[in-house]
């Protein structure tokens, strides 16, 4: 039987000549940067879904709920570039995240695993960092894709697991920080990208756990494995921004389907949840239909003639939704701070609008007082100079500038304004 090494030995199938310390200190360089910024987008799109109503997701986070504040209504495409850039930059960050761990993957066979409390501190962060990390990943993507197979709710693990994440992240950063600057200064960059494949050499062998002692011959230098990583991002990042920044580039949007649904004319755009998803029927949505706004002295019930009579508003705005879609588009209807005048709340401090639909999480939503007072926030009845189609929201939805997609309430029933 053969015998596990020791000390700092790794077994000798781990032969490749560019693992190091430099390649895997910058590695870690590149997601040093973009791994915060993906954190924070996260947990602001966790505030920008109105924890303080009860509506973001999941409710009951204990002591790790986030000091909330007033999700800002300017600029109107504030939460499209947030998730954007969550979404974006965290499917962009995957070849880098493969890269690096296969940079290290000689360290998990070093033995014995622990030989102090420091090096055990550093493998209980790596597990929480690397477990973390695949877990936001994999279940992220699977959001994407509306394929929950895991059979648990994915906003309630995806926050829990971003914490464990977050803190495998901290106490990782806060050992291995100065030896990835001592890896980043041991080769300039220079020197890196001028080296061909045969002049390549291994590193000098340290106590590291990275440097094989019997290295292979290289196959690739370090500057063709870079570009092989950067490509790979670079083709996510084709494969992906396309819905958010739309226009041309949204064809190649192949890695982000959900969303692709369309409506005909000036209502063809995105359609996250159709009208049959949801149950909706031209007779919920007819001749009967009315709008109920309450909040004032008595309830105020409008149809669609007596909202077509009001002083109608038209504003370009984007609705983004939190996989990462988005689409801007031309809405007009009622303002909502005039309906809220015409309830008879002049200065509301909050509303909370409710829809058609009987069924699912999102059938209704709460909007702090900004977005009930901005004047480009609307009760929607036309988009693009048409009706709204049923899938759309038909007869009224609310569009309200940076708010997440899923809280413009498609085919409004009423709306309760509440007094300051």
């Amino acid at each position: 039987m053969a015998k596990r090494p020791e000390g700092g030995h790794r077994p000798p199938r781990w032969r490749s000549p560019l693992r190091g310390l430099w390649l895997t200190s910058t590695l870690g360089a590149v997601l040093l940067i973009a791994l915060p910024i993906i954190t924070l987008t996260g947990l602001l799109s966790y505030i920008a879904y109105g924890p303080q109503f009860g509506q973001a997701a999941p409710a009951d986070v204990g002591w790790l709920k986030l000091p909330t504040f007033d999700w800002p209504t300017d600029p109107s495409w504030l939460y499209r570039l947030n998730q954007g850039l969550h979404v974006g930059l965290g499917l962009i960050i995957v070849p880098v995240v493969l890269a690096k761990l296969w940079s290290v993957i000689p360290k998990l066979f070093v033995w014995p695993p622990a030989r102090s409390i420091a090096q055990l501190l550093e493998r209980v962060s790596l597990l929480m960092l690397v477990g973390g990390i695949l877990f936001e990943i994999v279940t992220g993507v699977l959001n994407i894709q509306y394929d929950y197979i895991f059979g648990f709710s994915f906003y309630t693990a995806h926050y829990f697991g971003a914490w464990v994440f977050i803190a495998g992240f901290v106490v990782h950063v806060a050992i291995k920080l100065p030896r990835m600057l001592a890896g980043l200064r041991s080769m300039p960059m220079r020197e890196v990208l001028r080296t061909s494949r045969a002049d390549t050499r291994p590193e000098r062998y340290d106590a590291d756990g990275l440097v094989s002692i019997d290295p292979a011959p290289p196959t690739v230098s370090r500057r063709g494995a870079l570009a092989l990583v950067g490509g790979g991002a670079l083709l996510v990042a084709v494969l992906t921004a396309g819905q958010t920044l739309g226009g041309v580039t949204r064809q190649a949007a192949l890695l982000l389907p959900r969303g692709r649904s369309r409506g005909d004319g000036p209502n063809d755009f995105q359609v996250n949840r159709t009208a049959a998803a949801a149950r909706i029927t031209a007779q919920n949505t007819g001749a009967a239909w009315r709008l109920t706004l309450r909040g004032g002295p008595a309830p105020v019930v409008l149809d669609l003639a007596a909202l077509r009579a009001m002083p109608q508003h038209t504003a370009r705005l984007p609705i983004a939704c939190v996989e990462g879609w988005s689409t801007t588009e031309t809405w007009t209807g009622v303002r909502l701070r005039d309906l809220a005048q015409r309830a008879g709340v002049p200065t509301p401090a909050s509303a909370r609008v409710f829809s058609v639909e009987r069924r699912g999480a999102f059938n209704r939503a709460a909007l702090q007082a900004n977005q009930v007072t901005h004047p480009d926030a609307l009760l929607a009845l036309r988009v693009n100079g048409a009706e709204l189609s049923l899938d759309h929201g038909y007869p009224a939805r609310v569009i309200v500038p940076a708010l997440p997609g899923v809280h413009n309430t498609k085919w409004v029933s009423g709306i309760d304004f509440v007094r300051r």
